[in-house]
């Protein structure tokens, strides 16, 4: 397990002074790419292997989200892979290691050259200690929409949604959806599935439905094809 600790800074929470979704996906993000690096397989060694991780589904559960100046230690392990995917869970934890919040992930490895999914090797694999997953409850990594959506305001995807991969950092797509929505909200469960990637330039279409505890956002493009879909339970 990796693992680093952290402050809660005020730049990273909302108006309640709580730590907001997306800076939490962040910290998990950098507690991943904190772990490639440690262990050699970080952005420069990757980048010279024309690879690249990329993330293809989102499970989060939250009990309990960190407030200012709150001191937090935030984990991560590799769990597994099968076929051309891998798997990662997330722990954050507050300064007496209670649990606050915690994730799965699946990740497909990239031919940056080939903008195709590739074969997991040794070489890529044998770094990280594979470790048991956590207990989690079992979900469908496809997030099912209904077919009625309000359509909401198009968002134009600028250079600062994008990342070292050159396309859309996946924390922008979740930062776009809660903005779509528009009003403070407390998630308890919160799942991503990735579908494509969208680059500079690219118009994403928001659509929006609630179904009870649910809110159900789709990011389209104009065609209306899916970049990203979410359900986010509160």
């Amino acid at each position: 397990m990796y693992s680093f600790k952290s402050r809660i800074r005020y730049s990273e929470i909302d108006d309640s002074g709580t730590l907001t979704i997306p800076a939490l996906i962040n910290y998990f993000q950098d507690c991943s790419t904190f772990h490639s690096e440690e262990v050699g397989q970080g952005l420069d060694v990757m980048k010279e292997r024309e690879r690249a991780w990329v993330i293809l589904y989102w499970q989060i559960e939250i009990q309990k989200l960190p407030r200012l100046a709150e001191e937090i230690t935030v984990h991560t392990m590799a769990t597994g892979a099968k076929g051309l995917c891998a798997k990662r869970n997330f722990l954050l934890c507050d300064h007496e290691q209670n649990l606050l919040a915690r994730a799965d992930s699946v990740w497909v490895l990239m031919d940056t050259k080939r903008m195709r999914p590739t074969k997991l090797t040794k070489e890529e694999l044998d770094p990280y200690e594979k470790e048991e997953p956590l207990l989690m409850e079992e979900t469908d990594r496809k997030i099912h929409l209904p077919k009625k959506m309000k359509e909401c305001s198009e968002i134009l995807v600028g250079k600062e949604h994008i990342d070292t991969n050159g396309h859309v950092n996946n924390c922008q797509y979740i930062r776009m959806a809660f903005h779509t929505i528009g009003k403070e909200i407390h998630p308890t469960k919160l799942r991503v599935e990735y579908v494509k990637s969208a680059m500079e330039g690219d118009r994403i279409l928001p659509q929006i439905a609630y179904e009870g505890e649910r809110i159900l956002v789709g990011l389209f493009d104009t065609k209306g094809r899916s970049y990203a879909n979410l359900e986010i339970v509160c």
